[in-house]
């Protein structure tokens, strides 16, 4: 608990100025962030078996092309780059001709690498492009996710008797998961409230963040199911007291995917 609390703090000061600058600042700082996260998907993939180094090159390039798509854009429009999806196809898929052989490389590899490229590539565009549109919802969604994964951990720590996924992730509780709703509701509220528009309706801007919050706590429930997968406690030791990148960010991912939905009625 030490370990993470310090690690929290440490990556708040060292995440924080980056995102206040924004810019190509940001975008950089998103894009190493991204790099880190794929790789630790790809390593449950390597763990199995090991895969042609021009392979890995391309499927990692992939990524960086996805994550700094449109980086520069002040304007939330969300524009895939059909190039870079050709790109993947042919180098993900040509392989399996060129190779000819299913122990080395085959059909499961090149989806696996195609839905890691399009998850990573997307989910850490979308950090850029909404901290481009606006400082303000940005911070919103990460109040959201921070209070709501900072809260799950005390208030399953503390009063937690109930499991809520057993099989998943059997140390989170359904304690848990009501106490980090509701501060991560309410953080989120008042933020918005005070900090981005106070005339909306509350009803509104409250079914918005308590979707958000529970979403995000879904997210983190659907990657501890790939660990269990793959028979991985986290997906790697570069954070202390958190694990992974992926452990880190997991519900943020799906919090700023899903705020996709709906940023244009906020």
């Amino acid at each position: 608990m030490k370990n993470r609390i310090l690690s929290s703090i440490l990556l708040l000061l060292i995440f924080i100025p980056f995102v206040v600058k924004g810019e190509l600042f940001f975008a950089g700082l998103v894009l190493l962030i991204g790099l880190l996260a794929f790789k630790e998907l790809f390593d449950l993939k390597l763990k199995k078996r090991k895969l042609s180094l021009l392979i890995e090159i391309l499927a990692y390039l992939a990524v960086g092309f996805l994550i700094l798509n449109n980086y520069q854009s002040k304007e939330l429009m969300i524009v895939l780059d059909y190039r870079i999806l050709t790109f993947m196809l042919f180098a993900f898929m040509v392989p399996l001709v060129v190779i000819g052989d299913n122990e080395k490389y085959n059909l499961q590899d090149a989806l696996y690498l195609l839905g890691s490229v399009l998850f990573i590539g997307f989910s850490f565009n979308l950090i850029i492009l909404i901290r481009n549109y606006s400082f303000d919802y940005f911070i919103y969604f990460l109040m959201i996710t921070c209070f709501t994964d900072i809260f799950a951990l005390f208030t399953g720590k503390l009063i937690g008797r109930y499991p809520l996924a057993k099989a998943i992730s059997p140390n989170k509780t359904v304690e848990g998961f009501l106490g980090g709703t509701l501060m991560g509701t309410f953080a989120g509220m008042i933020y918005y409230l005070t900090v981005i528009n106070h005339q909306i309706p509350f009803i509104q801007i409250l079914i918005i963040t308590v979707t958000l919050s529970i979403i995000g706590q879904i997210g983190d429930l659907i990657f501890s199911q790939i660990k269990r997968y793959y028979h991985q406690k986290d997906f790697s030791n570069l954070v202390p007291g958190h694990g992974g990148v992926l452990d880190l960010f997991d519900s943020l991912i799906f919090v700023i995917i899903t705020s996709i939905l709906f940023i244009s009625i906020l």
